[in-house]
């Protein structure tokens, strides 16, 4: 890509879309192209189609989804499924009527196989059967994939997708039900040391490993794939990496401060037992990631308390 290219970054106000747009401003890229939800509606193909047909973005990045975490995934399944079809199917079909250089479409690792051998390689996709809990997000993605793939080869496209560990940073939903697990804990042990909580109760057994990824780390690495990636088959994105959820939660309640103790209900479900991307696809090609995982906390939580001054201390 060129400074001067125009770029669409589809879902900038988001937690991925908010960190690429940071980093194509900090490297210098002049004609970034932005839509607020309320100016354009992704789920809507006209809309979608007419916005390509008016701007022609030279490049589009897809980072617009509807996400969230195990309760989320398990309470909304038909909102989950059918608006993350409804935005991918819209944008990646009109970024090829419309004539777009390169799309990058951000699949999720979710949508390998839930008892999928470690550490997950890219040819795993579609070798068994997906997590119940987040299957219909999880089918969205691989449905996005197979499109790109699909109108690469019936078309000639360049349409490149990655897969990216758990991520985390500003600018995420800091819900204890509706959000990923990271900014979950945060606000779960916040408020619990804001109450004097005896302690807090986290979903699950505390078992389960993954690896995280922070947001402006994942924003590089989608930038380095615009400019030297250029398969149809999807690449991995992740750190080097993985820790359990009982040790991720005895970190995160060190660092908010919260002195109780912490309880972890086992009826609660624990998704997959163990989720980490084999990242040798990537790093062969040069890249690795900047930041720390206890780095990245420290930052996704001065950005919780910056964005709800509510919950800050007298």
């Amino acid at each position: 890509m060129k400074k001067n290219d125009k770029i669409y970054i589809a879902g900038h106000t988001g937690l991925v879309g908010s960190a690429v747009h940071r980093k194509l401003v900090n490297d210098g890229y002049k004609k970034i192209i932005t839509k607020h939800h309320n100016e354009l509606d992704l789920t809507r193909q006209a809309a979608v189609e007419d916005f390509f047909c008016k701007e022609k973005p030279d490049f589009t990045i897809l980072t617009a989804a509807r996400v969230g975490g195990i309760y989320a995934n398990n309470t909304y399944p038909a909102q989950f499924i059918y608006e993350n079809l409804s935005i991918q199917n819209n944008v990646i079909h009109a970024a090829y009527l419309s004539g777009v250089q390169k799309l990058l479409f951000l699949g999720s690792a979710c949508s390998y196989p839930r008892e999928c051998p470690q550490p997950m390689k890219e040819e795993y996709l579609l070798s068994g059967f997906l997590e119940p809990t987040n299957e219909p997000y999880a089918v969205a993605k691989i449905a996005g994939i197979k499109l790109c793939q699909a109108y690469n080869r019936q078309y000639g496209t360049n349409f490149i997708s990655a897969v990216p560990t758990n991520t985390y940073g500003p600018y995420d939903h800091f819900d204890t039900e509706d959000s990923h697990v990271i900014p979950a804990l945060l606000r779960k042990f916040h408020d619990a040391r804001m109450k004097s909580a005896a302690d807090a109760t986290i979903w699950g057994t505390g078992t389960p490993l993954r690896e995280f990824i922070y947001v402006d780390d994942l924003a590089d690495a989608l930038l380095f794939l615009m400019n030297n990636y250029q398969e149809s088959e999807i690449i991995n994105i992740g750190a080097d990496s993985e820790i359990s959820m009982r040790e991720l939660a005895s970190i995160i309640k060190e660092l908010v401060g919260f002195k109780g103790s912490i309880h972890f209900d086992t009826s609660k479900p624990d998704g997959a037992p163990r989720k980490t991307l084999d990242k040798t696809k990537l790093f062969d090609l040069g890249w690795r990631t900047i930041f720390s995982l206890r780095e990245g906390l420290q930052k996704t939580y001065q950005s919780f308390l910056n964005q709800c001054p509510k919950t800050k201390e007298d």
